[in-house]
């Protein structure tokens, strides 16, 4: 395979909220993008949280291996930052530019990139200018562009009609009220402006002349920043967009049903970029799959979740059929301050979600039940299939060396940690 460059487009808080996954968010550059690309529906991020989500998919690790158990900008770190996938493609000849967001490091100079385009914001509206600007200027080849949009993250716009909110479906975990609607409206005009954003960078890919010999990697970081989404193990925190656009294997307008892991995409580029893996990957290329040599490469996929705004220490595994989630710390109420503070929120604590106690242990089976609303963990038909997860989850954990394994994990000194029994991510943090 030759040498391409790589774009690396990813957004905020989206999940698989858009068109390309079957759901009434228009998004027409993100379809031109799948109809030509190739589309995998069973993505999931290894960290249904911002900066462990991003460190897994560029370190090829799980979170917890790379040391980022917990937000950058609240003062959690990568342990060696020599380890992020830029260090690896210059060693194999590439040139690097980092546009946006980015949400690994304090200080995005720091992390390696030849480059960095300063922008006063992370929003489509700062960002996409300097791209088209960088694409426009003949950069070196091979290259690694990374370009990161804060769109979908919250505070949203509003709706971009008024009727909107009248003629919108909320997310599958919340129910149908006015507060719900209006809050999936606003998200969509976030949306309308990310699929905005991504059209204006793949036309001046077009216009440079190097879409022919580029591959798009376009993906976000989790789930959207709803009650039950974000920083949630279930399917609705970890399914992820993942699309990829190129010649050849990455072309055609296919979709793929096996399970892929955000981790998985550091080595598949190493492949590409014909780059030596490091010793340190955790995930496995899926190239074969592509190449149509199997049907897949990986039988489950793990996610986890230690820090957030403030501790909720939780891993989970989950194969093709079930999904397996143990919480480490037993509550008898949920760690609202992980949860994003919107209408949709608060419809749910006038409902008494706060004197709502966590499941300790959650097992699902994902045919029957694919909304994970129907915990079968004491169930007697199912305990084989209990003990066969945990049996997975804890050797992973064993093997990825987890620091839970130890007892609770403390936050590094000077980092801000709420406490887990407040009610919003805004109220003011401890620093440790």
């Amino acid at each position: 395979m030759s040498r391409l460059n790589i774009l690396y487009l990813h957004s905020h808080d989206t999940g698989r909220y858009i068109e390309p996954y079957g759901h009434n968010i228009p998004t027409p550059n993100l379809r031109r993008l799948a109809e030509s690309g190739v589309l995998f529906r069973q993505a999931f991020c290894a960290a249904p949280t911002c900066s462990p989500s991003r460190a897994a998919l560029l370190t090829g690790q799980c979170a917890h291996s790379s040391g980022m158990l917990g937000l950058a900008h609240r003062g959690f770190d990568l342990y060696d930052r020599s380890q992020h996938i830029v260090h690896a493609l210059h060693n194999a000849g590439y040139t690097s530019a980092l546009i946006g967001e980015q949400h690994v490091a304090r200080d995005p100079h720091q992390i390696g990139y030849q480059r960095v385009v300063e922008c006063p914001s992370g929003h489509v509206w700062d960002v996409v200018p300097r791209a088209v600007e960088f694409l426009a200027s003949a950069p070196q080849q091979p290259f690694f562009l990374d370009v990161g949009f804060n769109e979908t993250h919250r505070v949203y716009p509003p709706p971009d009609s008024a009727l909107d909110a009248n003629f919108i479906r909320p997310p599958a975990p919340l129910p149908d009220t006015p507060e719900t609607r209006y809050d999936m409206a606003c998200f969509k005009a976030s949306v309308r402006q990310l699929d905005e954003g991504v059209g204006a960078v793949l036309d001046a890919l077009e216009r440079a002349g190097l879409a022919e010999n580029t591959l798009v990697v376009s993906t976000t970081d989790h789930g959207i920043a709803f009650p039950g989404m974000k920083c949630t193990l279930t399917d609705h925190g970890i399914g992820v967009s993942f699309i990829l656009r190129g010649p050849s294997i990455f072309g055609g307008g296919r979709v793929v049903d096996a399970l892929i892991s955000q981790v998985d995409l550091f080595p598949t580029l190493c492949e590409v970029a014909g780059a030596e893996k490091p010793a340190w990957l955790q995930g496995v290329s899926f190239l074969p799959v592509l190449r149509g040599e199997v049907e897949a490469v990986r039988s489950e996929i793990y996610a986890e979740v230690t820090y957030h705004a403030a501790y909720e220490p939780q891993r989970a595994v989950r194969t093709q059929r079930y999904k397996y989630i143990r919480r480490f710390e037993e509550r008898s109420s949920p760690v609202l301050p992980n949860v994003d503070d919107s209408p949709s929120k608060e419809v749910l604590l006038r409902g008494g979600w706060a004197e709502r106690a966590p499941q300790p242990q959650q097992l699902y089976d994902l045919l029957f039940d694919p909304n994970e609303s129907c915990n079968l963990i004491d169930q007697p038909q199912y305990q084989a299939v209990a003990a066969d997860l945990r049996a997975r989850l804890e050797a992973w954990m064993q093997s990825t060396h987890d620091p839970l394994l130890q007892g609770p994990v403390p936050a590094p000194v000077g980092a801000l940690v709420n406490r887990a029994d407040g009610i919003s991510p805004e109220e003011p943090p401890e620093r440790v």
